[in-house]
């Protein structure tokens, strides 16, 4: 049986094709340097502008390593022994050992890491081009790699292979079932169908909407403790996705854990947009939206100020209405802001501005007509962003091998997609990604109201995910440069969102701080203390530092016992409307 699984080993003029595809790749690559050089406006002449040397030296690294993958595959016993990068022995797409083991499938595997590394080293040596352009170039050039691996093709992944003769070719059909399903709601599925509901097995921490607007509803959370801070917070989660992302599962659930801890735990549910919304632009987001949030919990309270949490996107407009409520003397309306993985500086906002020139812009308004956007369209965004693991391993898993979606929570709310209202999402992507005009004072304004972040001197915790690919922490590192009040920066371990939801009970990952001045990341790092685990607790003490007065859980601090009836059980009515 094992000899059936083998697959036969390649004839000369397979091995030799495939040499000619490497080769032909790297060629073509080159030549769009070439051409792409010719072609920059205002260039000099061609040959004044590139110096063939480079590329004279990248075509002989490329024939040098493939003959060495050549004598390797020929003569193993006395060939140099193939050096895998720490990136490239972590891959998972070759975790299995046939992908060692067998001869054939470990030269394409060495094949593929060579074409890939050298293809990236072309787009690095590019000269005299634009910055930005040679950023959209390393994206395709990564997208395409990504696209081109063969663990993506049934002929060249053995295990592939393997399961089609072990079903006899089943597997095949119940991928393309797969696929054909994705196909009908377009949208790719990453998790298995009915696996999860809202207040079944997410999204369960008790309490009430006390709110609605035509934006977002508000919702309160029951305590647990006798005593609470006498400071509410206010949680203004990203309206790209759905809230709870803080409130997954119970041992997920940032939301839970806060209300455990003694905290009045109020959260902004946003309405997923529709025509209605046409209209709707930034200004409602920080007028009828975070102030107005704002406003309504201190009233219904009797407190003077709250502490805010603003996660991405949210916390992009956080730093907006912090500016406008200290140039309107309002500033003690919040006693501190909390930043999840948040940019007011986009000069390094990563890979994100490749998806933002004339003819992207131009995409999402023909995509827009109705006056908002389908989440799917964001969704598939943030899916490229990561293609490798997004995308091509359930193209693997899938729809190759036919095996099963498994259940997972963070897929599943990853996929539960949410509609922008376009007008706000255009101006979003021109104003700060595009122009950067959040950090220039006066440039931008709210209600007539200029916006200059130099004026927020609220105390601010701002947390950045070392890996995180949406909001590199490098970017996220800006914000302590543009707020004139005291702040402490966490690092924390993994991405955008592991890198926020990890309970204390996981004992995940790691964070870093240092109180000591720094002027860069870099300079951060180099005298940081690394702590394992959550930062959740250090977010805790520091918070109590801010403002550490406690009162009796009672009255208005129950939802729906204050001033505002309860409209309906958590999570809402907001979340549930796609």
């Amino acid at each position: 049986m094992a000899d059936t699984l083998t697959p036969a080993l390649p004839r000369l003029e397979d091995l030799q094709h495939w040499t000619w595809v490497l080769g032909r790749a790297q060629q073509m690559m080159l030549e769009h340097g070439l051409d792409l050089m010719e072609h920059v406006p205002s260039a000099p002449p061609f040959g004044m502008l590139l110096d063939p040397t480079p590329a004279v030296r990248a075509s002989a690294d490329f024939w040098a390593d493939t003959m060495q993958l050549w004598q390797r595959f020929l003569d193993p016993a006395h060939a140099e022994p193939f050096v895998e990068t720490t990136e490239q022995a972590r891959d998972k797409r070759f975790k299995a050992p046939q992908w060692r083991e067998d001869p054939i499938f470990d030269f394409l595997r060495q094949s593929y890491f060579v074409i890939a590394d050298h293809m990236l080293r072309n787009v690095e040596a590019l000269e005299h081009v634009d910055e930005r352009q040679k950023d959209q170039i390393r994206f395709a050039t990564k997208g395409f790699i990504d696209a081109m691996s063969p663990s993506n093709f049934p002929a060249t992944n053995p295990q592939v292979i393997e399961k089609i003769v072990e079903t006899k070719g089943e597997n095949l059909l119940k991928g393309l079932q797969h696929m054909l399903q994705d196909m009908a709601k377009g949208q790719m599925t990453q998790t298995a169908a009915g696996a999860f509901e809202l207040g079944r097995n997410l999204a369960m921490t008790p309490g009430k909407v006390v709110k609605r607007t035509p934006l977002y509803e508000l919702i309160q959370y029951s305590p647990t403790t006798d005593e609470v801070l006498e400071t509410p917070l206010v949680i203004f989660p990203p309206w790209i996705n759905r809230f709870y992302i803080l409130d997954l599962t119970p041992e997920k659930s940032f939301i839970r854990w806060a209300v455990d801890q003694g905290i009045t735990v109020f959260v902004v549910s946003w309405r997923s947009a529709d025509a209605s919304m046409k209209d709707v632009v930034w200004d409602d987001y920080v007028e009828r939206g975070q102030i107005d949030a704002i406003d309504t919990v201190r009233e219904l309270l009797g407190v003077e100020g709250v502490h805010t949490i603003g996660y991405c996107v949210a916390g992009t407009t956080l730093a907006a209405t912090l500016a406008v409520l200290a140039a309107r003397d309002q500033a003690e309306k919040v006693k501190s802001a909390t930043f999840f993985t948040a940019q007011v500086d986009f000069a390094d906002a990563g890979e994100l501005r490749v998806f933002v020139d004339d003819d992207q812009l131009a995409m999402i308004r023909s995509l827009s007509a109705e006056g908002f956007l389908d989440g799917r369209y964001m969704a598939a965004t943030f899916n490229l962003l990561r293609g490798r693991d997004l995308i091509w391993n359930y193209v693997t898993n899938n729809y190759l091998m036919g095996q099963d979606y498994a259940p997972f929570d963070l897929l599943h709310w990853n996929s539960d997609v949410t509609n922008l209202p376009a007008a706000w999402h255009l101006s979003y992507l021109t104003d700060l990604y595009r122009d950067n005009k959040l950090i220039a004072p006066g440039a931008l304004s709210i209600g007539g109201t200029p916006i200059d972040l130099s004026k927020v001197r609220t105390p601010s915790y701002i947390q950045a995910g070392r890996e995180d690919h949406i909001a590199p922490p490098k970017s996220v590192w800006k914000m302590t440069h543009h707020f004139s009040g005291p702040h402490r920066f966490v690092l924390a371990g993994s991405g955008h969102i592991a890198g926020v939801v990890n309970p204390p009970a996981a004992k995940k990952y790691q964070y870093w701080t240092n109180s000591s001045p720094a002027d860069s990341l870099e300079t951060f790092l180099e005298s940081a203390s690394e702590t394992s685990g959550s930062w959740w607790p250090d977010w805790l003490r520091w918070l109590a530092g801010i403002d550490g007065a406690k009162t009796t859980t009672n009255g208005a601090r129950v939802p729906g016992m204050g001033a505002l009836a309860a409209i309906t059980e958590a999570p809402g009515e907001y979340v549930r409307t796609r």
